[in-house]
């Protein structure tokens, strides 16, 4: 008797499915991670309540930022046909309707708003701008030289932002300041990366790669970089840092926020990685462990005993 293999065809209603689930870009959810900062900064992060919001705003600033990802394969999508990575996009490379997307778009967004408005007024007018501002960046902003990068930065500062709103703390000027210098060092890391991928064909892809060139883009990189940690070592070591967690022991972190920015700029400029830095962030894992031990480190700063502590 012979025996043969059968198997199950996938519909096309299945694959429908899948493809448009990964347009959501659910890997890009790690940047949301940032919400959790306000969280564990204003040492709430053992009350149940302010753990169920941080989750929550999580949650729908993720279903925001897949809106806003649909968003942009409905707008890129002939130039994204053209590109040698998006191209296989599920929208560019016809596995998914445009019909569909502009729907699940709308669902989410709404879905996030009627969230945000849940939790509390000021989440919500967060949640707004950076619908309001991804949109405008869609259109017209990423077109623009060096402030489409400040636009990408401003939205890890929203994120930022949006973490304090949602557990009813208000956002230090020391976490904006921090959140922006980081968020440009790795915003100039991205247009390099695309700068070196595309070569000769890059202002065919992103206009705005036109005014940009490796050595400018290395030198913002510098700039910023030197800012974010100059500006996170004066955080660590300020007078309301210390009064607020009861000792100078968060200077100890210092060194890891270092390591990373120079790891991520090795990355950048000698392995030509960084194109999508939210793959990269959770990949390398010398970035990985050292954001572990950066996390345990502020953890134990921030919620260790005081007399444990070096100053």
């Amino acid at each position: 008797m012979s025996t043969h293999s059968t198997t199950l065809p996938i519909s096309s209603s299945t694959r429908a499915t899948h493809a448009l689930a990964k347009s959501l870009r659910p890997h890009q959810w790690v940047k949301n991670a940032l919400l959790f900062g306000g969280l564990i900064f204003s040492q709430q992060m053992f009350d149940p309540l302010a753990v169920a919001f941080s989750v929550q705003a999580f949650l729908l600033f993720s279903l925001a930022a897949s809106s806003i990802y649909l968003f942009n394969d409905l707008n890129d999508l002939e130039e994204d046909r053209l590109h040698p990575t998006k191209k296989h996009r599920p929208l560019a490379a016809g596995q998914i309707s445009s019909g569909a997307v502009g729907t699940t778009m709308l669902c989410l967004a709404t879905a996030s708003l009627v969230g945000a408005a849940l939790i509390n007024a000021r989440f919500l007018t967060v949640v707004v701008l950076y619908l309001l501002m991804n949109v405008a960046y869609s259109v017209r902003l990423k077109h623009v030289v060096i402030l489409d990068v400040m636009i990408i930065a401003l939205g890890f500062v929203l994120r930022a932002i949006a973490g304090a709103f949602a557990v009813g703390v208000v956002a230090s000027p020391w976490l904006v300041l921090c959140t922006l210098t980081l968020a440009l060092v790795v915003g100039f890391g991205k247009r390099r990366n695309e700068l070196c991928v595309l070569q000769e064909e890059s202002s065919n892809h992103r206009s705005c790669l036109e005014g940009y060139s490796t050595h400018f883009l290395d030198l913002m990189m510098t700039i910023s970089a030197g800012a974010a940690v100059v500006t996170y070592a004066l955080y660590t070591m300020s007078d309301l840092t210390a009064e607020r967690f009861g000792s100078r022991a968060l200077v100890l972190t210092t060194p890891f926020v270092i390591y990373g920015i120079f790891r991520y700029l090795y990355l950048i400029r000698m392995k030509a990685e960084g194109g999508d830095p939210s793959r990269l962030f959770v990949k390398d894992l010398p970035i990985l462990i050292n954001g572990v031990l950066w996390l345990l480190a502020c953890a134990f700063c921030v919620y260790g005993p005081t007399e444990w502590m070096p100053w």
